[in-house]
């Protein structure tokens, strides 16, 4: 840490070595990337005109640069193109003034196998895709533009006037396919850096099944031309190893997220996202500043965010939700140093969330359905599906204009276990409420409330230092 509060590197020397395989892996490969010979996308055939679909022709020059582990350079431009799959030991530079723009057609997409929203299945692929490759980096100050609003008005179409009125919430999120803006999949050592991402039609940067990655000075605008749904800005998803600083986040959904899975589909892959450092970051729109879940099947542990500003708009500073048939643990997360300006809840904790997307439901008479809606419809035994929550350190949390400072609920059956939060300075209308805690401490809080409340506490135990209404 930059600043190491009240030793949590201590408590947590894993991810004080992670952080160093990642700043080690990032300067190995850069000083490789440094000596890789620039392959112009126009000797290949693009046009850079707004107008010609330059998929062949830049992904030609994709497998020109594999050969010898070369840069792929754009000139000034707008490139049209479907999606593209860099290749291991290449370096695609996005430069100032130039723009890649996905096409408006699903068919530029190719269905690939996948994980999405949890579960394992075939699904467009990526405008920017890394699949199962090793030691590649996007960089550059230029924009990669999902051109996302056509895909967002399909989704409210199919949602608002056919599956909400079925009960089928919880299906349309997989039955409207929509591209993401850039998939890390299954891949390890690399660097995405410098950008702006804009108008994603789905989430903006997925990490899954990765390892060693960074994140760093990238810029996401879902909010141009409408409000893109589902447009997560970076989902960390069963991946290990990651590094996300210095971005700059406006979307409509989850703005930093990390996931590992949904429901009985979730618990089969079993795979954890760990070892994830989140730092030195601004979030505009979004959910939350840090979210942790829904997905949290396969387990989160060791994770370190801090320094992360979050602004008026976004409803939450600290986000933790699951469902009753998620399942995983959750553990070893220190989070500090937050600030929060306007933000509702500054820490929100529900374990139920979302109930008309999170618990699938087949309506009465329908039997001929797709296999993906068989894995979201697979039961999940109640002691498998219950999640846990544990060894939680939250500090350093300075929020004004608050409405509630604490929204916090979990089961009977699985209490929020051994949270400590410290020097956490919160300005807000009313102090909210706990429920289902269990060994939580509080050491110098200070909570003010217009109305003078305190936080209500109910079914919990053990739950020690909270501060009186003021």
């Amino acid at each position: 840490m930059i600043r190491e509060r009240r030793g949590a590197v201590l408590r947590f020397p894993v991810l004080y070595f992670g952080r160093l395989m990642i700043k080690l892996s990032i300067a190995i490969w850069m000083v490789a990337a440094a000596y890789g010979a620039e392959f112009l996308v126009s000797d290949y055939g693009a046009k850079g005109d707004g107008k010609s679909n330059d998929t062949v022709a830049i992904q030609k020059t994709i497998d020109a640069a594999a050969k010898t582990g070369g840069t792929i350079v754009l000139k000034p431009g707008i490139y049209l193109t479907g999606s593209l799959f860099l290749k291991s030991g290449t370096n695609l530079r996005v430069d100032e003034g130039v723009e890649i723009r996905g096409v408006r057609d699903l068919a530029g997409y190719p269905v690939m196998q996948t994980r999405v929203a949890g579960i394992e299945m075939k699904w467009p692929a990526a405008l920017i895709n890394v699949y199962e490759q090793t030691g590649v980096k996007i960089s550059g100050k230029g924009t990669i533009d999902g051109d996302g609003k056509i895909w967002w008005d399909k989704y409210w179409k199919l949602r608002r006037e056919d599956y909400e009125p079925r009960g089928l919430r919880w299906a349309a999120d997989y039955d409207c396919q929509r591209p993401r803006l850039i998939q890390i999949y299954k891949s390890s050592d690399v660097d995405l850096s410098g950008l702006t991402l804009i108008r994603s039609g789905f989430w903006t940067v997925h990490i899954c099944y990765s390892k060693t990655v960074t994140v760093d000075g990238v810029t996401i605008r879902d909010n141009i031309g409408g409000k893109g749904p589902s447009t997560d800005g970076i989902d960390i998803d069963s991946s290990s190893n990651v590094l996300v600083e210095h971005c700059d986040i406006d979307c409509n959904d989850d703005a930093i997220c990390l996931k590992a899975g949904r429901d009985a589909d979730g618990l089969r892959v079993n795979r954890p996202t760990e070892k994830v450092i989140i730092r030195d970051s601004t979030v505009r729109g979004g959910a939350a500043g840090v979210t942790v879940g829904s997905e949290t099947s396969g387990g989160i542990r060791d994770v370190e965010a801090y320094r992360i500003h979050v602004l008026a708009g976004v409803p939450n500073g600290v986000l933790f939700k699951s469902a009753s048939t998620r399942g995983g643990t959750t553990e070893n997360i220190v989070i500090h140093d937050i600030d929060t300006q306007g933000v509702n809840t500054p820490v929100s904790i529900t374990l139920n969330w979302n109930p008309s997307y999170s618990y699938a439901k087949l309506p009465e008479g329908m039997t001929d359905i797709p296999d993906y809606w068989k894995v979201l419809l697979t039961p999940v035994e109640p002691e498998k599906g219950m999640p846990h929550f544990r060894n939680v350190h939250i500090s350093g949390i300075k929020s004004t204009g608050a409405q509630r400072a604490f929204s916090v609920s979990s089961y009977a059956d699985s209490p929020l276990q051994d949270f400590t939060f410290e020097d956490l300075d919160i300005e807000a209308k009313t102090a909210g409420s706990i429920q289902n805690a269990e060994n939580w401490k509080f050491k110098n809080i200070k909570i003010r409330t217009k109305d003078g409340s305190t936080i209500t506490v109910k079914d919990s135990k053990g739950v020690t230092g909270l501060p009186e209404g003021k």
